[in-house]
């Protein structure tokens, strides 16, 4: 192979079980690994400076070229316990709302939610760094990734996101899977997804490897039953419902 692929990667927790075998794959030789928050990715991927990336599914119509290449993803059944919004009263007395700057994804989930599900509205404020501490009275915020696990013990109104969306559309949820700007050989992907794969079936030796100060969560119920790598038929379908509403 003449060119080492560039691929970027989410930083969160929630994409560890993906990474453990691939970080550990011959793979390795063939490509770099650019690892940050989503957007961040995302935005790498529109700009064209990776090939390829583990994206927010919400970037997709951006792409003047998308190609959907792994089976694997960055989805939910249900609670997702990472995204989620977050307050200090009810969703009925919430106002305003601070947007995840670190989210592509997620904040326009959230909006459609607002709008379809809860049939609330609020005033939507953009979010900088420490936006965190904003969230107070009748003030709420959306939160996503490793910040969010350890929201959880802060707040004491929690809407999850994933569980809003399977019970207004009885379909899972996709949050991210890996797009690529131009085409991959497929030689190249089917030993991509096996080593994807690998993690997957070895939860115990992805959860060794975290320091103990960042299991905020309970990681092996986050691994197995909050989040779900697979991306199957049902979640295309529930992926494509949310392009839609875009």
């Amino acid at each position: 192979m003449d060119r080492r692929w560039r691929i970027g990667a989410v930083s969160y927790l929630n994409t560890r079980p993906l990474l453990l075998g691939l970080e550990r794959s011959p793979l390795m030789e063939q490509m770099e690994l650019i690892k940050d928050y989503p957007a961040a990715i995302a935005q790498q991927l529109l700009d064209g400076t990776i090939d390829m990336g583990l994206v927010p599914v919400a970037i997709t119509p951006l792409l003047k070229e998308a190609h959907l290449v792994s089976q694997y993803c960055i989805g939910t059944e249900g609670e997702v316990a990472s995204v989620a919004i977050f307050s200090e009263v009810p969703l009925e007395q919430v106002t305003h709302l601070y947007l995840d700057y670190q989210s592509k994804t997620s904040v326009r989930l959230a909006q459609i939610l607002l709008k379809e599900y809860w049939k609330k509205e609020v005033v939507l404020c953009i979010a900088e760094e420490g936006y965190i501490q904003e969230i107070k009275g009748t003030v709420a915020g959306v939160i996503i990734g490793d910040r969010a696990l350890k929201a959880r013990s802060q707040f004491k109104y929690i809407y999850d996101l994933g569980s809003a969306w399977v019970s207004h559309t009885g379909l899972p949820f996709v949050f991210a899977t890996w797009i690529a700007n131009k085409p991959i050989p497929s030689s190249f992907m089917s030993a991509f997804d096996t080593a994807n794969e690998f993690g997957i079936q070895h939860l115990d030796q992805v959860i060794a490897a975290i320091p103990p100060i960042q299991q905020v969560y309970d990681l092996k119920q986050y691994y197995s039953k909050n989040i779900s790598y697979h991306l199957s038929v049902s979640k295309r379908k529930g992926m494509e419902l949310f392009l839609s509403r875009l």
